[in-house]
């Protein structure tokens, strides 16, 4: 019979045929020899949630199975013995309607290279001509979907938390590893090449098999084993907004909500971007706009996250345009996802609560001498899973709201969704059991890293906390958010009767 990570190969049915097929793809198709140093811009660390793990996080070594670790972390008498992880999908391709978008900045830029009127192709070796000649090699098919350097993003990862926390992370272990997953593709896509990280922790130097002629279905019968139950999808967790009424109808819906985006897009910030970008490409500044020049400068951060290369795109942007510019994209992260309505973060409130009953069971078999059923528990979202969770929270919020017309003012701010939620960013719980404990209470820790650095407590602003202190702090959330009665919109009486 073959026993932990070796069982990641056998039979199973139809409800994970989509992470099998992932897994048969990643496998398949992708060598575990990673590229070398990345092509760096000035602009990297703008790029909003378009960043590149390694560029909010530079602290990262080379060898992912010989990690940096925190001094913060605990170690000696205390002891882990689970930890949740919140994982955002790792890098991906722009979504169709970016890529629409940039086919129509495309189009304009490459009638002004043939010289329509003369001015761009009269420039030779122009910025503009550069532009034109860059060929476009996005296309509609992969909306959003995971890349290969996405792939190698989780792959590393496993690798850094499983060397990090090796006791989690054991071959005994493997067998009860969960994972649940968001049905987008990239995220499904992740939770495979995460295995893959693992199967190349636990067998170092060995290619996996070549599954690339298997049924999905046999791929996929790995996980049944598992005594937590196979990996899952779970939108109404990883995807709670599109489960909330009051979000879909008061932000997602609202015409009004992101006010300050498109107050912003119109300001003198964008306007003077809009008329500096017009004149580079030598076009009219009526032909763009502020959602062509977002895209523009995303087409910067895709070409350098993809295929690792610095494109004329980059050049069309300097510095201070990019910090305008990432101020334009928090501004609809703060507004959509983080402190702007109450119901942005409130929505989270399910997930907040499923990673607290995690850690509850956990404590209650650990008190009872049983094995931790889940060690480990692998949950894989979005930007949009974490913002409002980390909201929740309390973490990230400025004294002042993010508007359209205090951006001089928040240069120093604390919500920079690039720095919080790049690609592969991650929030991890660990709970850890000290022998040493002086009273049953300082029995059970929590320590919380994100983006693999510790997090201070909100609440205390230390690195560790006693997990009794961290639930009392957050009771209200844990006790009294109910997301039937947050998300709830109540109805109003449009009848005529009095």
């Amino acid at each position: 019979m073959l026993r932990g990570p070796d069982r990641l190969l056998r039979v199973t049915a139809a409800p994970v045929a989509a992470l099998a097929v992932a897994l048969v793809s990643s496998l398949s198709r992708c060598s575990l020899l990673e590229p070398e140093d990345p092509v760096v811009s000035a602009l990297s660390p703008y790029f909003g949630t378009k960043t590149r793990y390694e560029d909010a996080n530079p602290g990262l070594l080379p060898n992912p199975e010989a990690p940096r670790r925190d001094p913060e972390l605990l170690e000696e008498t205390c002891t882990p013995v689970q930890l949740v992880a919140l994982i955002r999908h790792g890098t991906r391709y722009p979504t169709a309607k970016q890529i629409r978008k940039l086919r129509q900045l495309h189009g304009l830029l490459q009638a002004r290279g043939r010289g329509d009127d003369g001015t761009c192709a009269a420039g030779g070796r122009s910025l503009c001509a550069a532009l034109a000649n860059w060929p476009l090699w996005y296309a509609d098919w992969m909306d959003g979907q995971l890349v290969e350097k996405g792939r190698q993003d989780m792959r590393q990862l496993a690798l850094r938390m499983a060397s990090l926390f090796p006791a989690l992370f054991s071959r005994e272990n493997y067998g009860r590893l969960q994972l649940v997953t968001s049905s987008k593709h990239r995220c499904v896509d992740s939770g495979a090449a995460f295995l893959q990280g693992l199967w190349q922790h636990y067998h170092p130097g060995v290619p996996p098999p070549d599954v690339a002629g298997d049924r999905p279905g046999r791929l996929a019968s790995a996980y049944p084993d598992m005594e937590c139950g196979p990996p899952r999808i779970n939108d109404k967790l990883m995807r709670f907004f599109d489960y909330c009424e009051k979000f879909l109808t008061q932000v997602e819906k609202n015409a009004t909500a992101l006010y300050h985006v498109e107050a912003f897009k119109t300001g003198p910030e964008m306007q003077n971007i809009l008329n500096k970008v017009a004149a580079t490409l030598q076009v009219p500044v009526n032909n763009l706009s502020a959602d062509l020049i977002q895209v523009a400068f995303f087409t910067c951060s895709f070409d350098l996250a993809i295929k690792g290369v610095k494109s004329p795109w980059c050049d069309v942007f300097d510095i201070d345009d990019a910090k305008v510019l990432e101020y334009l994209n928090d501004l609809k992260q703060y507004w959509k996802r983080g402190y702007g309505y109450t119901i942005n973060s409130r929505s989270s409130c399910t997930l907040f609560q499923d990673i607290f009953q995690h850690l509850d069971k956990a404590i209650e078999q650990k008190k009872s001498s049983q094995p931790v059923s889940s060690p480990v528990i692998l949950q894989f979202g979005h930007a949009e899973t974490l913002l409002p969770l980390l909201s929740l929270m309390g973490y990230f919020k400025d004294k002042e709201p993010l508007t359209a017309y205090n951006y001089k003012e928040q240069m120093h701010r604390k919500f920079r969704s690039g720095h919080i939620v790049p690609y592969a960013s991650n929030l991890i719980f660990v709970l850890y059991h000290c022998k040493n404990a002086k009273t049953p209470k300082e029995e059970f820790r929590v320590q919380m890293l994100l983006n693999e650095k510790v997090l201070p407590l909100a609440h205390s602003q230390q690195t560790v906390s006693l997990y009794e202190d961290l639930k009392n702090y957050y009771k209200d959330i844990l006790q009294s958010c109910h997301t039937s009665e947050e998300c709830d919109v109540p109805k109003v009486n449009t009848s005529d009767e009095l």
